[in-house]
């Protein structure tokens, strides 16, 4: 009789341990949205993203595998050290199943680290260096709504079309910094122009007057802002009382999205020639979900909010598609499935973990062209996601054969 029972309980517990491969492992799905709230940032993402990430969940139903999702998140201050104690816990302690948007790249980096040492997805909307799927990619790691790449064959390719030929950088002093900068430069040279030079800046600076007057003094045609957020901003409030738009020169804002126009006002930005992945008055669906997001939130979305909400949105399908919240499964169906939804239209994921999608090359309105709040863009073109991106295989990332 006791074999009997020992035999029955090891049966049992092998039917139990069978039954939990197949399902969520702890019992529920825990996304965690983890970016900067309170800085330079904020309004780039920040508590915004949140809410976009919970409109996934509840257009997804609220459950995947009879499990309930939860959206659990944090403000990382744009510190990778902070970031990484967060994920750290989050992992360890909280039982968070995936990390993502992930706004600056130093950060994204970080987590992306910790994320392939202790096989957890993490999926980054929200920062640009193609570093994510190149030399730092992991089987892990997805890099979802824009890089700095598609940034460059967007906004730099159209402007040296246009006859600007000659570009100064200021550029912030970190790896996203470099890596915009980099992209542009080499665009540029491709093309027949030349950099004459560059400036690095502080993240969140007040003042760039001693850089404007570099950019100013150059000469070049075009000065490019490898920069984001207030950042940008503030640039191109100083550039207007260095007359240097008045003087010739061109300013290109090299990441620069729908709430940065809406925040710096028409009458600054207009004239700007700008690459979003997404833009909510383009269409019929992307106006419903611009309309759901602005009822919640109070603003129209941009790339990285839509692609927070397709983030999610492709992770939870992923789950179910898999049976299991198991991260190599899950990996799997991520790199495998197509994504299409109201960001991510036609959009695949390449064996390096960059999802390509179509971009778009915008130009700020004139005050007078707008027709209604938040409506800001021209769209000047669509660029194909398989001229947007880097081909995997020249990536430099070590999974793609």
């Amino acid at each position: 009789m006791r074999k009997n029972l020992i035999a029955s309980v090891a049966f049992l517990l092998a039917s139990g341990t069978a039954v939990l491969a197949d399902g969520a492992s702890d019992g529920k799905v825990k996304i965690g949205i983890l970016n900067d709230q309170s800085g330079v940032y904020a309004d780039f993402g920040g508590k915004s993203s949140v809410e976009a990430a919970q409109m996934a969940v509840e257009d997804f139903g609220g459950k995947v595998l009879d499990s309930p999702i939860e959206i659990v998140d944090a403000d990382h201050q744009n510190k990778p050290d902070i970031a990484s104690n967060i994920a750290r816990q989050w992992y360890d302690t909280e039982q968070v199943d995936a990390i993502m948007e992930l706004t600056t790249s130093s950060v994204a980096l970080a987590v992306q680290a910790i994320g392939k040492e202790k096989k957890k997805i993490d999926i980054v909307t929200g920062a640009a260096t193609t570093d994510l799927t190149g030399k730092a990619c992991s089987p892990y790691g997805f890099h979802w709504a824009y890089d700095t790449h598609a940034l460059a064959v967007g906004t730099g390719g159209a402007l040296v079309k246009q006859g600007g030929d000659s570009w100064f950088f200021l550029t912030a002093d970190y790896a996203f910094g470099y890596s915009l900068e980099q992209q542009t430069s080499d665009f540029v040279k491709a093309n027949g122009g030349n950099v004459i030079g560059s400036v690095r800046h502080p993240l969140a600076s007040q003042d760039f007057s001693s850089f404007l007057l570099q950019a100013q003094s150059s000469g070049a045609k075009v000065v490019g802002l490898a920069n984001a957020g207030l950042d940008t901003s503030n640039a191109i409030k100083q550039a207007a009382e260095f007359g240097i738009t008045q003087g010739g020169q061109r300013l290109a804002a090299l990441l620069f999205t729908l709430a940065d126009v809406h925040g710096l006002g028409l009458e600054a930005a207009q004239g700007l020639t700008l690459t979003e992945g997404y833009y909510w008055n383009r269409d019929d669906e992307s106006r419903a979900f611009g309309k759901k997001f602005f009822d919640r939130t109070g603003k129209m979305p941009n790339m990285i909010h839509a692609g927070t909400y397709s983030a999610v949105l492709q992770y939870l399908k992923a789950i179910q598609k898999a049976g299991t919240d198991d991260t190599d499964a899950v990996a799997k169906q991520l790199h495998e499935m197509p994504v299409d939804d109201v960001f991510g239209r036609g959009g695949t994921v390449g064996p390096n973990g960059r999802m390509i999608h179509d971009m778009y090359l915008l130009q700020v309105k004139k005050p007078d062209e707008s027709k209604e709040a938040w409506d800001y863009f021209d769209v000047l073109a669509t660029i194909p996601g398989k001229d947007a991106y880097i081909d995997p295989a020249k990536s430099g990332c070590d999974l793609v054969k």
